[in-house]
């Protein structure tokens, strides 16, 4: 038989990224050799699988065909892989880990450098390309780790505290709020609010301290990047809630400084997000274990959750 699941990975992974070079990243192919996998399907069954003339691509009827296959057989054999590696002992198995948190490279890296040494046959990963639809991907067995500030109820996963921190505001040390020994809310009711680009109700400034107060900001301007965000606010073009460590480098030049949300503080917890059968494997223990220890060592004012 021509076709193999790779063929269903890669029409999945275009028509959801909408973008050969998104998804050629997500798999871990060059572009080039993405556009050959899909150049060899459509020779072989003589069938175009995208439209070449609309942007962004749109898979044509064969291709919606490929993508309703694809939903059905990859998380099949996604979970018969699962099951194998743990029925082979539990020292092996796979964790691709997709992040919401923005600004968690500092400790996650450490984490995995460490973590490789301690299970060298677990297949680890970091995956970029799921930061917006994270937990889906993780029900749908493409990632196996979320790193998420937001727990959700919901049956099939299960969020294991890392560590609890608290939410500040960052400001140039020029600002005139930098004067204040606590933010209010209608202190930024004249204010840029910078923020990563999600929605709203992700937001801790807004679900949680704007919106109650009924206040809304000025104006409001996002990046993904927390080095971007950074800047800006050293820059004095906004200001923005983070916590100390994701700008611990910018705090010790003295180009921001922070105050807090309220005169009690914001606090938040950071979790790992695991399917929840798997939640207690032995690497995935060892995971949140060897999270907790790097984070400790890397990141000043967290609290280490239990678990």
């Amino acid at each position: 038989m021509f076709l193999e699941t790779r063929h269903l990975r890669t029409i999945r992974a275009i028509a959801e990224s909408e973008s050969l070079a998104l998804a050629a990243e997500q798999l871990h192919l060059t572009q080039s050799a993405l556009s050959h996998q899909i150049r060899a399907i459509e020779a072989y069954y003589g069938l175009p699988l995208f439209s070449r003339r609309s942007r962004p691509m749109q898979p044509t009827p064969a291709g919606r065909r490929f993508l309703q296959a694809a939903a059905q057989v990859l998380p099949m054999m996604d979970e018969l892989d699962r099951d194998l590696r743990q029925l082979a002992g539990g020292d092996t198995g796979r964790l691709f880990i997709a992040l919401e948190c923005h600004s968690c490279f500092s400790w996650l890296l450490p984490t995995l450098d460490a973590y490789r040494e301690q299970w060298p046959n677990i297949d680890t990963d970091l995956s970029l390309s799921h930061s917006f639809d994270a937990l889906d991907a993780l029900m749908r067995g493409l990632v196996d780790v979320v790193v998420s500030s937001d727990p959700v109820d919901n049956p099939e996963l299960c969020f294991v505290p890392l560590f609890h921190y608290d939410i500040m505001l960052a400001l140039a040390p020029q600002h005139p709020l930098a004067a204040e020994a606590f933010i209010t809310p209608a202190m930024l009711a004249d204010q840029t609010v910078i923020t990563y680009p999600v929605s709203r109700h992700r937001l801790d400034i807004f679900s949680r301290f704007l919106e109650p107060a009924g206040i809304e900001p000025a104006a409001t301007r996002s990046s993904e990047l927390t080095v971007m965000i950074a800047q800006w606010v050293a820059n004095a073009r906004g200001v923005s809630a983070l916590p100390a460590w994701a700008v611990a480098d910018e705090l010790a030049r003295g180009a921001i400084v922070m105050r807090p949300l309220g005169a009690s503080g914001m606090h938040a917890t950071l979790y790992f997000a695991f399917r929840r059968p798997e939640r207690d494997l032995p690497y995935v223990v060892a995971l949140v274990e060897t999270a907790q220890r790097s984070a400790r060592k890397v990141l000043a004012d967290i609290r280490i959750a239990h678990f």
